[in-house]
């Protein structure tokens, strides 16, 4: 049962409707969230180094990259829903693809939904006075909301992407306009370095875990792979250049909040973005509020792209009958995978609702590159297996952009379970309890 599955796709049931620009706003809709405006803030206490803060920006620019460069020969050989879902089981075959399922469905999902959708809520706060229980409120019916529209039609929930994720680049881009001109910053707050602050490169690594979550979203494009026209044409274009524009705004903005902020004072700031408005006298007392709803629009955006992208994995695996039918019911009026779309919805609204999950939040960033490793080694696989598979794109700079992806994702992973082990461990086990639910599984889909 764990032997590789020789083309085993099944017919897309879901409509091709998004061109290239919906799946570029899908990206990077999806991937510019809440991370922009709160890691700097980590980065500086952790580094105290404004220089090695940008220099680890470039680098996971540079992996995400290599990831988006190698993933588009396979969205465009298989465009299929799912996505990494489809590429790993074509690859290396069903234990692993339902492993990564299982991953998204206990861990990934919920974390993703949830905690995007939670900071929404913390943010709405700045206009409107609410407890933490009224905050966690909030949030869940923020996720109903998006989860309603997703399952009226994937156009209904493109349109808002696309919308969304215009305002909050262009918003990021005017900000960083606004601190190099109207800002009263210092060019010398981007060199100079925090007292007492050492960095080493195991200190670099755990702190790319962080950078890697800001840029984690650059796959999911390939999950609604079966939407897409054109695939073999607009699947690699929407990877690439929605992939390109995240790394030089993040690359951008974080060199406007050091210009405008030393790192000593970013390292005691929560509200990264905020404060650094209020050093722009042309926004005036308006910053704070100009701010947050930016970030607002940022992480409502996000958790559509999340409800967009995320349930075609479980639509997916449904297909290859890895976990319940039901949930490959398409709707016949909507054409929407409308049973993953809200069990997708379910898994945010009770992330939400538990705080001590929510506690848990970054632990579970890990969980999801074990099996971006592995998509982006299946180019390599699949290249023997399949050398006669049709590849309108093939990964630009072969073999060694997919390599150098492999080696970044090794050395971050290796050395989160070499320097934190105890909490590591916990993303690591609840993952691997889906092993004996494989088995059990198919022994349930044979006596059935």
């Amino acid at each position: 049962m764990t032997e590789p599955a020789a083309s085993t796709a099944p017919v897309e049931r879901l409509p091709r409707t998004l061109g290239v620009w919906s799946a570029v706003g899908v990206l990077v809709g999806t991937t510019i969230g809440s991370g922009i405006f709160r890691v700097p803030n980590e980065l500086a206490a952790i580094l105290g180094s404004p220089l090695a803060m940008l220099g680890l920006w470039v680098v996971g620019g540079l992996v995400t990259l290599a990831g988006a460069l190698t993933i588009a020969e396979l969205a465009a050989a298989l465009p299929r829903s799912g996505g990494i879902f489809a590429y790993i089981h074509e690859a290396f075959g069903p234990f692993w693809a339902f492993l990564y399922g299982w991953a998204e469905l206990a861990v990934i999902r919920a974390a993703a939904v949830g905690g995007i959708a939670s900071v929404f809520a913390s943010y709405s706060g700045q206009f409107v006075s609410l407890s933490q229980t009224e905050e966690r409120y909030v949030a869940a019916a923020a996720i109903v909301l998006i989860a309603g529209l997703n399952y009226l039609g994937i156009g209904y929930a493109a349109v808002l992407m696309n919308l969304t994720t215009l305002l909050k680049y262009g918003a990021l881009v005017g900000l960083t306009l606004l601190a190099f001109t109207g800002g009263t910053g210092d060019p010398a707050n981007l060199t100079l370095v925090a007292p007492g602050s050492t960095v080493t490169v195991s200190i670099m690594l755990t702190a790319l875990i962080k950078v890697m979550w800001t840029y984690d979203g650059w796959s999911n494009l390939s999950f609604i792979g079966g939407e897409v026209k054109d695939p073999g044409r607009n699947l690699p274009r929407g990877l690439i250049i929605g992939t390109a524009s995240i790394v030089a705004i993040y690359l951008l903005v974080n060199a406007a909040y050091l210009f405008l902020m030393p790192v000593t004072e970013m390292a005691q700031s929560t509200r990264v973005a905020a404060d650094a408005a209020t050093r722009i006298p042309l926004l005036g007392s308006a910053g704070v509020a100009i701010i947050a709803g930016v970030v607002m629009v940022s992480c409502f955006g996000s958790v559509n792209g999340s409800i967009m992208t995320g349930p075609r994995i479980f639509f997916a695996m449904a297909d290859q009958k890895l976990i319940f039918p039901a949930l490959a019911r398409v709707s016949p009026r909507f054409q929407t995978p409308s049973v993953a779309i809200w069990l997708t919805a379910a898994l945010g609204v009770a992330y939400v609702l538990q705080n001590s999950f929510a506690e848990l939040a970054d632990r579970f960033v890990l969980g999801s590159w074990p099996f971006y490793a592995l998509a982006v080694a299946a180019v390599f696989r699949l290249r023997v297996q399949q050398p006669g598979l049709v590849r309108p794109y093939r990964t630009w700079g072969y073999p060694a952009v997919p390599a150098l992806f492999l080696l970044g994702a090794l050395m971050m992973v290796g050395n989160a379970l070499i320097a934190n082990w105890q909490d590591n461990a916990v993303t690591f086990g609840i993952i691997l309890t889906g092993v004996p639910v494989y088995f059990l599984w198919g022994r349930y889909v044979k006596r059935s």
